[in-house]
């Protein structure tokens, strides 16, 4: 009976999976030149981004190593400070295939750096270096599935050894450094949240992936992965020959690499369009001028074309072009030509007898990825203008345009939490500031498991040179650092709200605390009440795309139900509690304070108290009735009026109200 999934180990063959034209081809690009600085896959779930890469590893040519050295070191020009040498020349060698390294999201710092042999240090006295990933990674691939969601202590790590190509170890007494050279490669969902603007420079091409929606392709998609789960061993051979075919023509794209030439009118071009495109830095040129190189040598040719600078830009720059989170990666494809043109590049057409690709769908072509749409430099589209009413709409429910977004000061919910790693509040976290020590095993803290070993020893016998430690002399490190928090906004959208300055001023405010929720790695959400419901327009969430579309579309118009709002708030609070209880949150309740639907809120507000809260009060006029301050008073929450909104003004007040706290997370 066959085996109802695939075995350990079986891998997709590279040639078999349908389509994805740009992203095989990125990946064969970085195949024949590492230099070129590795792929950010960009795309929706289930579109078979982890099953291409790890696919790619069986198609690298391997790799000779030093005999016996954990950190790969070439025997034709070892590491002179590799860990593991220094190695003689003529030193015995070994072929081994091209490693790829996967990082897990939730690594530590030491698996990915490498520590301390904490076993042999104990046991027999010694200081011995334990390698992490990067040194397994050394001259093949390192792979990080939901790379933006990476921790910030990782992305460091891996920012300095991409830079460096080395990896440096301080810590515990140890000072170690060696060589890690490595194709980064990394997928995400940009639903799930953005990297950080460093990183995102560091990969060299990004693509964008979706599935297609041409019912034929995906039938063959799905018949070839039922008979890949059927018999992963009888699935392979119908693909060995094509999988050869592109390992022998890396293998020999990686032999013309260097008699490639890059010439004056080519490096020309490259140069005009990373000018015309206003790329930060000069990183884009270097890495488009490596993949043109790449590209002409995957395509047998010893000079750079026109064409190779086409498609490396088109891989290239869409993810330089970004100017904040809120744009989409993308690159006008006309204005490329027009550059192209105006610097004697002839059109993409123009091309006689284009590189058709390997076999079965395979890179060369365009076919199988659709092309990212717009500019990155074009804003998402607002809801319109509408008259100028002084209502703030054209028609009941139609959107208001937000004030552009503002740069915010650090806010911080008050107390010392324990959530997810961040760059906001205070907290108790895993990756911080070492400031103590504590019985426990995990996270072992050297010197002070040593200071409570070292009185026992003579009571306990020791003859040799280690310590005699038991599991009640071990201490972990206690740590302080940052942590993510939940800001999540209820904005009432009624009529009485629908003044136009003012639905401007909230919207601007909201996506300045996006953007800053962005870069310290906090969850927004959004909550809207007007009519007679309050909707959740946006669940919690760290992706500010999602959150800035949502909000300019968000409509206003009709009566207040301010108590089903505070309802509504309560309940996402309780679930997101529910399912992060470590992540602490604030409230930003955006009122007049007037309800004119449904029960008197005071009871609703009942139900949030503990929550650290902030009440905009957005009444206005020359007589207030003071009913927002009221229901603030109530909740316990800090208030603040309208026109002191502006993002810095109401992170400030955030910040100041440390009396009213959330709940504490020891």
């Amino acid at each position: 009976m066959p085996p109802s999934g695939p075995s350990a180990g079986a891998r997709y063959p590279f040639s078999a999976v349908v389509g994805m034209a740009d992203l095989k081809l990125a990946l064969l690009v970085n195949a024949v030149s590492p230099d070129v600085g590795g792929v950010l896959v960009r795309g929706e779930k289930g579109t078979a981004k982890s099953t291409i890469v790890r696919a790619l590893a069986a198609l690298l040519p391997p790799l000779r190593a030093v005999a016996g050295c954990r950190f790969a070191c070439d025997p034709a020009a070892p590491d002179p400070g590799c860990p593991d040498g220094p190695h003689p020349a003529g030193a015995p060698a070994a072929e081994r295939p091209a490693s790829l390294v996967e990082l897990p999201v939730g690594a530590s710092e030491d698996r990915l750096t490498g520590s301390l042999d904490i076993e042999r240090a104990l046991t027999e006295g010694v200081r011995a270096f334990e390698p992490g990933l990067l040194a397994a990674a050394h001259r093949g691939v390192l792979y990080v599935d939901e790379v933006n969601l990476l921790h910030d202590h990782l992305v460091d790590l891996l920012l300095d050894a991409a830079a460096m190509g080395e990896s440096y170890v301080e810590r515990e007494g140890v000072s170690v450094r060696h060589a890690a050279r490595f194709l980064l490669v990394g997928t995400m969902n940009p639903e799930e949240g953005e990297l950080r603007p460093q990183l995102l420079d560091r990969f060299g091409l990004t693509v964008e992936v979706a599935a297609t929606r041409d019912p034929a392709e995906r039938a063959e998609v799905v018949r070839r992965r039922l008979r890949f789960e059927a018999d992963p061993a009888a699935f392979a051979p119908a693909w060995a020959g094509a999988e050869a075919d592109l390992a022998a023509r890396i293998a020999a794209a990686r032999a013309l690499l260097p008699s490639v030439e890059l010439t004056d009118a080519a490096l020309r071009q490259i140069t005009a369009v990373c000018a015309a495109f206003e790329v930060d830095g000069l990183r884009a040129d270097l890495v488009t001028a490596r993949a043109a190189i790449a590209l002409a040598a995957w395509n047998g040719r010893a000079e750079v074309n026109d064409d190779d600078v086409r498609t490396a830009a088109r891989l290239a720059l869409p993810h330089r072009r970004r100017r904040d989170p809120f744009d989409a990666p993308g690159l006008d494809r006309e204005r490329l030509d027009e550059i192209l043109d105006e610097h004697g590049g002839p059109g993409p057409d123009d091309d006689p007898d284009p590189d058709p690709g390997p076999p079965g769908g395979g890179p060369g072509g365009d076919a199988g990825t659709p092309p990212p749409s717009g500019d990155a430099g074009t804003p998402p589209p607002s809801g319109g203008d509408g008259p100028a009413d002084g209502r703030g709409q054209s028609g009941d429910g139609e959107p208001v345009p937000a004030d552009a977004p503002a740069t915010p000061r650090l806010f911080t919910v008050p107390g010392l939490g324990a959530g997810a790693p961040g760059r906001r509040s205070k907290a108790r976290s895993p990756h911080g500031r070492v400031s103590g020590a504590r019985p426990g095993a995990r996270g072992v803290h050297l010197a002070a498991t040593l200071r409570a070993a070292a009185p026992h020893q003579r009571a306990r016998g020791r003859s040799g040179p280690g310590l005699l430690v038991t599991s009640a002399d071990l201490r972990e490190s206690v740590r302080d650092g940052r942590e993510g928090n939940l800001v999540l906004f209820a904005v009432d959208a009624s009529g009485s709200m629908a003044a136009r300055q003012r639905m401007r001023a909230v919207k601007g405010a909201v996506l300045s605390l996006l953007l800053d929720a962005y870069q310290r790695r906090d969850k927004v959400g959004l909550i809207t009440f007007r009519g007679a419901a309050a909707d959740l327009a946006l669940p919690p969430t760290s992706s500010v795309e999602a959150g800035a579309r949502r909000l300019e579309r968000l409509p206003t118009g009709g009566r207040t139900p301010l108590s089903a709002g505070l309802l509504r708030a309560a309940e996402v609070l309780r679930v997101e509690r529910l399912r992060d209880p470590s992540r602490r949150p604030l409230l930003v309740l955006v009122t007049d304070g007037r309800a004119t639907h449904g029960p008197d809120p005071a009871a609703a507000a009942g139900l949030l108290a503990g929550v650290a809260t902030v009440v905009v009060d957005c009444e206005s006029g020359p007589v207030r009735l003071g009913l927002a301050g009221a229901l603030g008073a109530r909740m316990g929450a800090e208030v603040v009026r309208l026109d002191e909104l502006g993002a810095a003004s109401l992170a400030g007040i955030v910040r100041g109200s440390r009396k009213h706290g959330s709940r504490k997370v020891a």
